[in-house]
């Protein structure tokens, strides 16, 4: 197989120009908004294509187009600026090697190590740490210790809750993460356990699952909350016409694998729909999850224009190293923590303090 990468506006489009030049045996890879140089958001699209498409393609097309030229100029200025970032890279862990060299207890490195071992990458660390070069806090341990913690409770990112304004709020992720328990606990908490009481309504996406409807509408009958079920993007439009009257309208979407095209391209198609409200798009992620599974799914759903992440089942694990170091690598901010499976009471705002709490327990 032969890998190639679109560049357009949109996911879709930049997917259905694969299939125009390609044809459908192309396998899609992934997909994620980059920001260019010139401050514009695009969506990048990688396909793999059989080989011998591939250079039946290239054969037959020797005129080569204006963005493909300058798609490669982009791509020369990238590997510069790569490059640029390696050498500093290489400058600050010689900086980091030669002061744990002449450095008799060690602190600096046993410091590092307990981080790196319960999941925080090297490199960040290496980032946050180079600003000490010289200080007398790389020889204390507990000082060290408490700087990183102040560190990374600066760089974690909280998604204020804010229900000024009517909206929609959809969620997103993989199967199996919870979606539909944590619309439920959503619901009940705007709809009961608020000093206001918002008006709610549930629009379910989700036709692939067998049962999510019932699911989703056992949670409404005992709410007493209105359910709409859809399935294409003109019902979308029908029934959030239809709800227009609520303040908050909770979208369940399909499960689906960071790889799956069919759903990828049909969600894309809802989340760009012409609507009057504003849309906010929630990544549920799970707690439990390795984080090369959570870097491959966050990139893959990146192209939503994601507002948040809501993570889930921290019952399930007592190790959230793996979790920090992604929120920290990528910067997304967090909205809630579903901590249990009881609808409505397991649903925390997200706060950087439980967090680090539990980190810390952890570190301990």
């Amino acid at each position: 197989m032969m890998n190639e990468t679109f560049v357009a506006d949109t996911p879709k489009d930049a997917y259905n120009e694969a299939v125009r030049k390609y044809g459908t045996s192309i396998k899609l890879i992934s997909a994620k908004q980059v920001k260019y140089d010139d401050g514009k958001l695009r969506c990048e699209v990688a396909i793999a294509i059989p080989e011998d498409i591939f250079m039946e393609k290239s054969l037959t097309n020797q005129d080569t187009p204006l963005s493909t030229v300058v798609k490669t100029e982009e791509e020369v200025l990238l590997e510069e600026l790569g490059t640029l970032k390696q050498q500093l890279a290489l400058m600050k862990e010689d900086m980091l090697s030669h002061t744990q060299h002449n450095s008799n207890d060690s602190v600096l490195e046993k410091v590092k190590m307990l981080f790196i071992e319960k999941g925080i990458a090297k490199k960040w660390l290496d980032d946050v740490l180079v600003s000490l070069m010289g200080n007398s806090i790389l020889s204390d341990a507990k000082l060290l210790v408490s700087y990183i913690l102040e560190e990374i409770d600066e760089s974690l990112e909280i998604e204020e809750e804010s229900l000024d304004e009517p909206k929609i709020i959809m969620l997103v992720g993989p199967t199996g993460v919870g979606k539909t328990t944590t619309i439920a606990k959503l619901a009940a908490r705007y709809a009961y356990m608020m000093d206001k009481s918002y008006k709610v309504a549930f629009l379910n996406l989700d036709s692939y699952k067998i049962g999510a409807f019932d699911q989703l509408g056992h949670y409404a009958d005992i709410m007493q909350i209105e359910h709409i079920t859809v399935d294409t993007v003109e019902a979308f439009m029908r029934g959030l016409k239809q709800l227009e009257a609520y303040d908050i309208i909770l979208v369940d979407t399909a499960g689906m694998s960071p790889y799956d095209t069919q759903k990828f391209v049909k969600t894309v198609e809802f989340v760009q729909s012409d609507i009057p409200l504003k849309i906010e798009v929630n990544l549920l992620l799970s707690a439990t999850v390795k984080y090369e599974d959570m870097n491959d799914i966050y990139n893959n759903f990146s192209f939503l224009n994601l507002n948040s992440v809501i993570i889930s089942k921290f019952d399930e694990t007592k190790h959230l190293g793996t979790l920090l170091n992604f929120m920290l690598l990528y910067k997304i901010p967090m909205s809630y923590f579903s901590i249990g499976q009881e609808v409505p009471d397991d649903l925390l705002v997200a706060s950087k303090e439980f967090l680090l709490e539990r980190f810390i327990g952890d570190l301990e």
